[in-house]
């Protein structure tokens, strides 16, 4: 009886108080396998599961829809190959210097630890999404879909709602006034032509 009461004691205790743990401290470097792993999972989902994804989507509602084309063949596959290069280059571009410069990945279970503001990081605060998005308006010009289009800009509105009310708010808390300076800056998505002094 007397060692249940200690350890309801104790119970008791810890919940009260939690010890203090310093979430940054724990994670302040990522194994390769965890990065490795991270990486993956993100390709996998965003790189190939959504792109297959807005294309059965977009080919199904193009034809219920009878949209018509966007482009016409074969230019679609032109304008496709250019926008799909681009955003692949600029996905892996900010997704190297997230692992080399930020020592974590574009994935949000394994962040990256230190702010990234150079690279594509210095052309506009969220390169990633930008590449993602020229990369499925790419898939959209190859299936040659309307509604592919359509769905891309859902896809970036509401990416951008979940940077501005969650993202960002999590990078101010990392990153304090060191971020603030970068976000005001540096343009959200658009890239600016020339620099602000």
């Amino acid at each position: 009886m007397r060692y249940h009461c200690v350890q309801f004691k104790y119970f008791i205790n810890i919940v009260a108080s939690p010890p203090k743990i310093d979430l940054v401290d724990i994670m302040s470097e990522y194994s390769k396998k965890q990065k490795v792993v991270g990486l993956i999972f993100g390709g996998l989902i965003f790189l190939v599961g959504v792109p297959s994804i807005l294309a059965v989507i977009s080919t199904s509602s193009d034809k219920k829809l009878n949209l018509p084309h966007l482009i016409p063949e074969p230019f679609n596959l032109v304008v496709a190959i250019i926008f799909i290069t681009l955003g692949l280059l600029l996905v892996a571009w900010s997704g190297f210097v997230q692992l080399r410069i930020g020592k974590g990945t574009p994935v949000p279970v394994v962040p990256t630890q230190r702010l990234v503001t150079t690279g594509p990081y210095a052309l506009c605060r969220n390169p990633m999404l930008l590449g993602t998005v020229i990369y499925y308006l790419g898939i959209g010009f190859w299936i040659n879909s309307l509604s592919a289009v359509i769905i891309t800009a859902l896809f970036l509105l509401c990416s951008a709602v979940y940077i501005k009310l969650v993202e960002e708010k999590e990078l101010e808390a990392r990153f304090g006034k060191e971020y603030e300076e970068y976000k005001r800056k540096v343009p959200f998505l658009i890239p600016r032509l020339r620099k602000v002094k």
